[in-house]
């Protein structure tokens, strides 16, 4: 699957069927609906999760926490638009390393 694919398959009404959670966590946040995408978010308990929870606790505009959640991640908080960081974690994911 393409970045364009899993952005087009936010106009279904339920995310794909073989989705990483992580991935399936990043679909519900295109898809708007964040307390969906953050329940999911908050049990995966891998270096990734984290990555996708810190990015979701940014987009809340909950810095302390997002940064909290970066830490866990081993990355720091990126000086770059949300929608940039969304879309560069999708890559990250679909480039094989999934979680």
């Amino acid at each position: 699957m393409t970045v364009d694919d899993f952005v087009k398959s936010v106009a279904a009404e339920k995310p794909p069927h073989g989705l990483s959670e992580t991935l399936t966590s990043l679909w519900w946040d295109k898809k708007g609906d964040w307390d969906k995408a953050h329940a999911i978010a908050q049990e995966i308990p891998t270096v990734l999760g984290s990555a996708v929870h810190a990015y979701l606790h940014r987009e809340e505009g909950v810095l302390w926490n997002a940064d909290y959640w970066y830490t866990r991640a081993g990355r720091q908080r990126p000086d770059i638009p949300l929608e940039a960081e969304w879309r560069r974690l999708v890559e990250e994911l679909l480039g094989g390393a999934q979680a």
